[in-house]
C-alpha cells in the first residue's frame, strides 16, 4: 500500500466528482437515508459510520434525521465539501481523514454504510477484505452493515462498450472493456470542457463480484448474516435488480 493508488489522489476526485455526484445522485439521497435508517432500527441519537463518505451525500441527510454521523474518507476536499453541506443544513458530522484499509473505530457503531460502488478498486481482494473487516469491527454486535454496490451480474447485464453525455459543462466520454474473466471492468472517462476544449482523462478498473461472491466475502469478515436484495425496498435480486444492496447484521 505504499504506492499511491488513483483512488487516493485529490486531482482525480476534484475533476470528476461533478460527473460522478450529479443532481440526480443529491435528489436520491434523503430516501436512501429513510430506508436505512429503517432498515437498521436506527433513531435519533443512533451513531452509523459512512465508509467512503464523499461529499457527505448520505452523511448530510442521516445527520438531518437526528444521527450521530461519522464520515470517513481519504480525500480531504471530499471531507471539505462534506463539512460545508452539514454547515449549509445546519447539522454536525464527524468527519475524518482516513483510509478504509486502516481505519477501525474504537467506539463501535449501531451500524454502518458503504454506498453507491465505493467498493472494489483496490489492487488486491486482500485489501478489499481489509476494508469488510475494519467495518466489520468498527460495528457492535448486534448491529447493521448496508452495502450498496455493481455486481458482475448488472455488469454483464448492462455492459456496454461505452456513451457520450454532457454534464457539469463537460462533454463526458466513456470506454468500456471487460478484465479478465469478468473480473474487472475497465472505464476510460475522457472530459471536454464545454468553454475551453480542455481534455483530460482517467483509466481505472474496478473489481466485479457476484452477489454470492461478496456475502461469501462480507460473513468471512466478521458479519452473522448478510441478505442481498436488487434494491434499496428490498426487491428480489434477480435479472430486474436495479443495483445489488446487502443487508449485514454483526
Amino acid at each position: 500500500m505504499e504506492n499511491t493508488q488513483w483512488f487516493e489522489q485529490e486531482n482525480f476526485w476534484l475533476n470528476y466528482g461533478p460527473i460522478m455526484f450529479d443532481t440526480q445522485h443529491w435528489a436520491e439521497a434523503p430516501g436512501i437515508a429513510e430506508k436505512i435508517c429503517a432498515i437498521a432500527g436506527l433513531g435519533k441519537g443512533s451513531t452509523i459510520l459512512d465508509a467512503g463518505c464523499g461529499p457527505g451525500r448520505i452523511s448530510v441527510e442521516l445527520a438531518l434525521r437526528g444521527l450521530d454521523v461519522t464520515g470517513v474518507d481519504n480525500i480531504k476536499p471530499y471531507l471539505d465539501a462534506a463539512r460545508e453541506s452539514a454547515e449549509d443544513e445546519g447539522v454536525s458530522l464527524n468527519l475524518v481523514q482516513s483510509d478504509l484499509r486502516t481505519y477501525v473505530s474504537s467506539q463501535p457503531f449501531d451500524a454502518a454504510v458503504n454506498l453507491y460502488t465505493s467498493f472494489g478498486y483496490c489492487s488486491s481482494i486482500e485489501e478489499d477484505m481489509l476494508i469488510l473487516k475494519n467495518i466489520a469491527q468498527s460495528v457492535k454486535s448486534g448491529g447493521w452493515f448496508v452495502m450498496e454496490c455493481l455486481s458482475r451480474e448488472n455488469a454483464v447485464r448492462d455492459f456496454t462498450a461505452g456513451e457520450w453525455f454532457e454534464r457539469a459543462g463537460k462533454t463526458v466520454l466513456t470506454e468500456f472493456s471487460v478484465e479478465g474473466a469478468w473480473e474487472g471492468l475497465k472505464s476510460r472517462w475522457i472530459l471536454i470542457d464545454n468553454e475551453t476544449g480542455g481534455r483530460i482523462e482517467h483509466e481505472f478498473v474496478q473489481r466485479l463480484y457476484s452477489a454470492v461472491e461478496l456475502k461469501r466475502l462480507i460473513l468471512a469478515a466478521g458479519f452473522s448474516s448478510a441478505e442481498i436484495y436488487g434494491d434499496f425496498a428490498f426487491s428480489p435480486y434477480n435479472e430486474k435488480a436495479a443495483t445489488m444492496v446487502i443487508i449485514c447484521r454483526k
